[in-house]
């Protein structure tokens, strides 16, 4: 059985059990007939996933790994906020015309500062803190720019990242904001410790501890349905994923680096609707 699949299912079982609706006020969130997006939430849920054990992902539904990459990418190597360079359309509806989602995301991290290590931006300076400071304790990404969120088509959800180096061995922890459990939650954890397998080979560390810090974890309305017949299902065992270790430039990383072998998985019946 997966662990992913043991996380996941407790997870949305206390999200049910003890969760909080919120019906009693205005959201934000919408469906596509207009209708209000409401959901059932648990504040502060916090888990961990261990690579040297195995590699975080779900088999209760099939998990698109190489389109999760492709966004991975997209992000934190090519730094972009157009979702024309995206193989995938999930970030259509928060582009404007031109495919862009305004200073979010990808763009934060491309964004140049005078660190005193020199100019750079984001993953250039954890990339230079991993290999010549690992003792630091001060490895911190941030996408959530307060003077920047009024020209963002999305606030980042998944929004910050902290690395610690213990031993030889680099853990990390992802601080996410608001979790869609049925859509996302899968996916940013399979990406994120995609993203610390990757940081921990170019820096000759071994990838550790993912820990997953989510402040507003909630299951939508209309999602209710599907994530039932989800915790009705047998998991399959964990898959196997290396990654090329003859890659030592954290730019060449592709989705060809990464193999996944022995996936077995459940597919979702129907369209799952995702509200926006």
């Amino acid at each position: 059985m997966s662990y992913a699949d043991q996380v996941f299912a407790q997870n949305c079982r206390d999200i049910l059990a003890k969760g909080v609706w919120d019906t009693d006020r205005p959201v934000r969130p919408k469906w596509e007939d207009g209708t209000s997006a409401h959901t059932i939430k648990l504040f502060g849920v916090v888990n961990r996933y261990d690579l040297r054990e195995e590699f975080p992902i779900l088999t209760l539904r099939r998990q698109y790994f190489k389109s999760a990459l492709d966004e991975l990418f997209w992000i934190w190597q090519k730094k972009s906020n157009n979702v024309h360079q995206l193989s995938s359309h999930v970030w259509d509806a928060w582009a404007d015309e031109s495919g862009s989602i305004g200073k979010a995301y990808g763009y934060q991290l491309g964004v140049e500062y005078d660190f005193p290590e020199g100019r750079m931006d984001q993953v250039d300076w954890v990339l230079w803190q991993l290999k010549h400071n690992p003792a630091s304790r001060r490895i911190v990404t941030n996408l959530f720019n307060h003077h920047d969120l009024k020209e963002m088509g999305l606030q980042p959800c998944a929004y910050s990242m902290t690395f610690n180096v213990s031993g030889n061995t680099l853990n990390g922890i992802l601080n996410q904001r608001s979790q869609d459990m049925l859509t996302a939650n899968g996916w940013n954890v399979m990406q994120y410790a995609a993203l610390l397998m990757m940081f921990a080979q170019v820096s000759g560390l071994e990838a550790g501890e993912l820990v997953h810090v989510i402040a507003d974890a909630h299951i939508y309305d209309r999602h209710v349905p599907a994530v039932e017949e989800l915790l009705k299902r047998e998991p399959y065992p964990a898959p196997r994923v290396a990654l090329d270790g003859s890659v030592t430039d954290f730019y060449a990383f592709t989705k060809s680096s990464f193999t996944l072998e022995g996936y077995q998985y459940h597919e979702l019946e129907g369209k799952i609707e995702v509200a926006v």
